[in-house]
């Protein structure tokens, strides 16, 4: 009754007043034996004739939850045969609470989940924990977008106090899709361990981790550059800056501005050079930075300006003398080569300032003229002055602030930083001992190179929504005691409270309270800050919790390539330098999620894809009305409509979670960006409706009453087809549990859809469906093998799968060594439990396959029903296999008459399939002649329209002028159509020769 009157209750208070309870020890007093007798879905009624992903997933997560299958507490009262291995324990990567999830969110969930499920089901104590940001700055622009979309009204106008509760508002009534998402695909989280980056525990981690670093001097306050977005008033992350290239003049649409702004010129003025009446010249694409301007630099072995090094020019419009110096980093080529230096404006330049210790002039204010339009101010002065010397298109990099699509404006101003140097070389030196694994290991190159060329991290942000960084700023009133102590400027402290800020100051400066005044930092912490400190703060760090102790750190943290550096590297950081121990002891990296036609997921493009769309299927209309409901502009809702129709003309099938998850874990996700084509996934339903109907199959094969016998009984009795399918499901479990261990999914779910649909559905079952009715010992024999390569199937898949394989489980009759009231508590399938692999069998059985094969390519090919086939086979021993296994081919080919003979038959069109065996089709099973016209035209056209792909891959320059999309799909129908050449020619030559 705890559990349900608290799960009952509403608002985001009483889920932090759910965590703490269940934290405690009271959630570990919940009756075991009590929670099992949770209602589950009724598994009485008939099954569906096919495959509906929509009865098979409806019922079962509610089960597993409320049953507390995802507990680690379930697990750790069990007597398991590996209770004595450590927990397995990830943290999910927490999404932003700001909408709902995409495709890259589907793929970590069918990756983190499957991982879960595999060491759950091998009996080990396993905790996911769950998660959501409250993404300081998107948080903010949808609850301001949607204030003046529905009311008018401006966050300014409202107060920060009033903002800050519309805020939570709004997550109350919206933040909470998400969790709904990840139900629908099936991720076995503990939700009874929720965590929000702004709930009351988690902001004391943050404050005391900021208060922490701080007094010991890693976090410090100072003046320098950082990335401004002039639209939001706030620096922003390096992560949320697009570096967009462009190769001449475009166009960009910036907030702030009536008109479009031109980019991809390069603007050439003079400085007058000091006391010679010369000029040089520079060359910049952001002419508009000149007023803040300090020196002008040359390389030092550029022979055209070695006279003027050391000299002065003088700038046209302030009162200010600028140094030409020298700098190795100057692109003789570029421009002029001669550059501009403004430290306080551009990265580059600000290194360089440092180097040779010039003024830092900033130019940019909050009140004055825009930045554009004082580029053409600009102009037009240095044209008055007889300084401007015209522009030029060039190619250069905009850098794009993502949510506004604001250009972002290096800006020098005070703000907090984290200290990175030493703490990068711990984070390095974890990677380099081998105390943390980085996989794939490629990611370890580009690790070590990022952290060695670091900077320090700036963690301010000008907003109102996030956690109010913990400093106060600290001044004297009028009458307090002068001395030298006192009279420090610019003094900071930090505290949890203004009453232990004050406290702290009066200690540090020896003075009484009364004599202070405290302001605190209005600015809030970059929202990275928060998040670097999930792993620990989840178990509610800096408490030494019960959670903290068995829990941290975890084992493992899955996440995409693309935040390596902005959170991995910093949760690495913080982890080692808060708790003294690293976060986790693995790292596995998957890539980005793009479209089919490998554009990068975006909203505007309209190619952003919700999960669910793919699981319950959704009309073009639907998708269309979703935009319409959303917080995006006129042009960038038709821009998305246009993708929208282009993409899924007839809207998005229906697929289902099992088929979504599965689909998904097959690209090669450790390595290449995927090309998600939606439309395909479908194809994994088709695999699923395949499992459905091989196990309808065995379900109703199976006499009511049906007792699973013990392998031990019958492999003595087993056929050779019997045997020969136990030893393809061994093979297959090797393969799917190497392939867990390696983190190498593409062969795991390659390995389970070949056993599933080439072994079992398309030879074994076909072989054994004309016996298995019968009383005999062979069919019972058959029946129990059926039931054990498809129980153990279902076990194999449930990781990927786990709605499907819940489903069909729990009609099935149990093994006694598989009793656990759900597939995703069975204990997952290994090669102990089965026969030994046969390899001499399998590749005797393998021949017979080849020879079905090529009878049904034969008979495909040649438009015959059912052909008379001969086998003659030189090598005894195989020669026996073949006889044996003659009524098997004989059905899987259909074919009317298939015989082994002792001498080669004439009439017939021959194949080799061995070096000891030979395939013989009747001719007169089929017209030779008609044939022959039909193959020499198809083969002609193959060659015709390879010869063409050839020459469109043979021009000039290929490789640069086709995009790589276009190039995929030449070099696929290249392989497609000499495959095709070499089967008609093949054909051709067999059929003549019969002639």
């Amino acid at each position: 009754m705890l559990r349900k009157s608290i799960t009952h209750r509403t608002g985001w208070q009483n889920l932090w007043l759910y965590k703490t309870i269940t934290q405690k020890s009271q959630r570990r007093l919940l009756s075991l034996s009590c929670i099992r007798h949770e209602k589950k879905k009724d598994t009485s009624c008939p099954l569906p004739k096919s495959y509906d992903p929509s009865f098979v997933e409806s019922g079962w997560y509610s089960w597993w939850e409320q049953s507390g299958f995802f507990w680690p507490e379930y697990s750790s009262r069990k007597k398991l045969k590996n209770d004595k291995e450590k927990p397995f324990i990830m943290c999910l990567p927490p999404p932003n609470v700001t909408g709902t999830l995409h495709l890259g969110h589907a793929l970590m969930v069918a990756i983190q989940d499957s991982l879960i499920r595999w060491h759950r089901m091998h009996g080990r104590e396993t905790l996911w924990i769950p998660g959501v940001d409250h993404a300081g700055i998107a948080t903010q622009i949808v609850v301001e977008k949607k204030l003046w979309k529905e009311q008018r009204i401006l966050r300014h106008q409202m107060g920060r106090e009033k903002f800050v509760e519309e805020v939570w508002r709004w997550r109350e009534e919206c933040g909470h899709e998400i969790d709904e998402q990840f139900k629908r695909l099936g991720a076995s989280l503990d939700w009874s361990r929720p965590n929000f980056t702004m709930s009351e525990e988690f902001s004391r981690a943050v404050q005391e981790a900021f208060i922490t670093l701080h007094e010991d001097g890693t976090i410090y306050r100072g003046n320098r550059l950082v990335n401004w977005s002039c639209s939001l008033r706030s620096t922003i992350s390096d992560i949320e800056v697009e570096k967009q290239s462009i190769e001449g003049a475009t166009a960009f649409q910036v907030p702030g501005y009536q008109d479009p702004i031109q980019f991809g010129y390069m603007y050439y003025f003079s400085y007058p050079v000091v006391g010679s009446g010369s000029e040089i010249p520079v060359a910049t694409t952001r002419i508009e930075t000149m007023l803040g301007d300090v020196a002008i630099a040359v390389h030092p072995e550029d022979t055209r300006y070695k006279h003027l090094i050391g000299q002065e020019v003088i700038h046209p419009f302030v009162d200010r003398l600028l140094p030409i110096i020298t700098s190795e980093t100057v692109d003789m080529e570029f421009g002029t080569g001669a550059v501009k230096i403004t430290p306080a404006h551009d990265f580059n330049d600000y290194d360089v300032g440092k180097r040779h210790s010039l003024d830092l002039v900033n130019i940019l204010t909050e009140m004055g003229l825009p930045r554009f339009h004082a580029r053409e101010k600009i102009i037009e002065a240095l044209k008055l002055k007889g300084l401007y010397q015209g522009k030029k298109e060039h190619a250069m990099v905009v850098p794009v602030y993502s949510r506004s699509k604001d250009i972002v404006e290096p800006l020098l101003k005070e703000q907090w930083f984290v200290r990175c140097d030493d703490l990068a070389k711990e984070a390095i030196a974890a990677v380099d001992n081998g105390d943390l694994v980085i996989q794939p290991m490629m990611h370890q190159k580009t690790w070590n190179h990022w952290l060695t060329n670091i900077r320090d991290w700036c963690i301010s942000r000008q907003l109102w929504w996030g956690h109010r960084i913990p400093a106060y700023h600290v001044k004297l009133k009028h009458g307090h005691p002068m001395n030298d102590e006192v009279d420090k400027p610019d003094l900071w402290v930090s505290g949890h409270s203004y009453e232990d800020a004050i406290k702290k100051a009066a200690e540090k400066l020896k003075v009484d309270r009364k004599f202070l005044e405290l302001t605190q930092d209005v600015d809030v912490l970059d929202t990275w800050f928060s998040s670097a400190l999930f792993p620990f703060a989840v178990h509610g760090w800096p408490s030494q919790t019960e959670d903290l102790n068995r829990f941290y750190p975890s084992t493992l943290l899955e996440t995409g390539h693309d935040i390596l550096f902005f959170w991995v590297a910093r949760m690495v950081m913080m982890g080692q330098k808060l708790t003294g121990v690293l976060p986790f002891k693995e790292v596995y990296l998957h890539s980005m999620v793009r479209d089919a036609h490998g554009r990068k997921m975006s909203k505007s493009l309209g190619n952003v894809i919700d999960p669910v769309d793919v699981i319950q299927g959704a009309s073009l209309e639907s998708l269309h009305a979703r935009l319409d409901e959303g917080l995006l502009d006129h042009v960038e809702r038709e821009r998305s409509r246009m993708g929208q129709a282009a993409d899924y003309p007839k809207g998005i099938p229906e697929c289902g979670t099992d088929a979504l998850r599965f689909a998904l874990c097959t690209y090669r996700a450790q390595v290449d960006d995927i090309n998600l084509d939606v439309n395909k996934v479908q194809m994994y339903r088709f695999f699923c409706n395949k499992i459905w109907n091989a196990s309808l199959f065995t379900i109703n094969a199976l006499d009511e009453g049906y007792k699973p016998l013990l392998l031990s009984e019958i492999l003595p009795d087993c056929s050779l087809m019997d045997r020969w399918i136990l030893s393809r499901l061994s093979s297959t479990v090797r393969v799917v549990n190497d392939g867990f261990h390696g983190y190498d999914f593409p062969v795991v779910t390659s390995a389970m859809y070949k056993f599933w649909v080439h072994n079992l559905c398309d030879v074994y079952l076909e072989s054994i469906k004309s016996i298995v009715r019968s009383e005999e010992r062979e069919a019972l024999v058959s029946k129990n093998v059926l039931h054990i390569c498809v129980e153990a199937g279902l076990r194999l898949l449930s990781p990927f799968m786990p709605f499907l394989s819940e489903e069909l489980f729990q009609r099935l009759s149990r093994r006694p060594q598989v009793d656990e009231p759900s597939i995703c508590l069975a204990p997952y399938p290994t090669t102990e439990e089965l026969p030994t692999l046969d390899v001499q069998l399998e590749d005797k059985v393998r021949l017979c396959l080849d020879i079905v094969s090529r009878i049904r390519s034969i008979q495909s090919e040649f438009g015959i029903s059912k052909a008379t086939g001969y086998i003659m086979c030189n090598n005894v021993e195989l020669r026996d296999v073949i006889i044996d296994m003659c009524p098997t081919m004989r059905t899987l080919s259909k074919c009317k008459i298939l015989t082994v003979c002792e001498q080669e038959p004439t009439g017939c069109l021959a194949t080799t399939i061995s070096t000891d065996c030979a395939l013989f089709v009747e001719a007169k099973d089929f017209n030779v002649s008609e044939i022959l016209t039909k193959l020499r035209r198809k083969s002609s056209k193959a060659e015709a329209e390879l010869s063409k792909l050839k020459q469109q891959m043979s021009i000039e320059n290929y490789e640069q002028k086709v995009p790589i999309q276009i190039r995929e799909k030449h070099t696929e129908r290249m392989q497609v159509l000499k495959t095709d050449v070499e089967r008609l020619q093949t054909a051709l030559l067999a059929l003549e020769n019969v002639t």
